[in-house]
């Protein structure tokens, strides 16, 4: 009997295993799609009021011209009158509006043009002992030092920022999902971390 339960529940654990991720995958892209879609409503019923197209049809409109929208001012900016121009903007004008700068870096680097700050790890001594703590390097400086967050696990999006010199900083060579997955398990899985020191 013990075994037809244990065949069960490794079934239905083995099918969570499966469906969850999709199921996420899918409801994630959903909420996408739904904010990409509310936030070209205004084109989009502009466009449906001169027009007699499906909704669906008005909205790959839409995109597509924003696509190109965003080719166009792609070519304009590998010109020096395109970057000139862009420049004076920026400096002028954008960089003085509240919360530009911050918009900017994250842009930048969801789209790959900057080095992610969480993109290499580390373990670090904090306590000026030998303890190491699991720490993503968010900066290094001129100087040789750095600033690290520490996460606390089992939720790693609080933590603590500390700023070290390079002796109480051990990079290790490991990406930075591993030791996300390390941090979330409280642990767990940290001697493959400590085999890359």
């Amino acid at each position: 009997m013990s075994r037809i339960k244990q065949f069960f529940i490794n079934t239905i654990i083995g099918g969570l295993l499966v469906i969850l991720p999709v199921a996420l995958f899918l409801f994630i892209m959903s909420w996408v799609f739904g904010i990409i879609r509310s936030s070209i409503a205004p084109l989009t019923n502009a466009l449906l009021e001169r027009t007699a197209l499906p909704d669906i049809v008005a909205d790959f409109i839409v995109v597509l011209a924003l696509v190109i929208l965003c080719f166009v001012v792609g070519v304009i900016l590998r010109t020096r009158i395109g970057k000139w121009i862009y420049f004076l903007l920026e400096t002028k004008l954008l960089r003085k509006a509240p919360g530009y700068g911050i918009i900017k870096e994250t842009v930048a680097q969801f789209i790959g043009k900057k080095k992610s700050p969480f993109s290499a790890t580390a373990l670090v001594h904090i306590f000026g002992n030998d303890t190491m703590v699991s720490a993503f390097i968010t900066d290094e400086h001129s100087d040789g030092s750095f600033t690290v967050f520490v996460p606390t696990g089992p939720n790693p999006t609080s933590g603590n920022i500390y700023h070290l010199p390079a002796d109480q900083v051990r990079k290790i060579d490991a990406p930075a999902d591993e030791m996300m997955r390390s941090i979330i398990s409280c642990g767990a899985g940290s001697s493959e971390l400590l085999k890359r020191l």
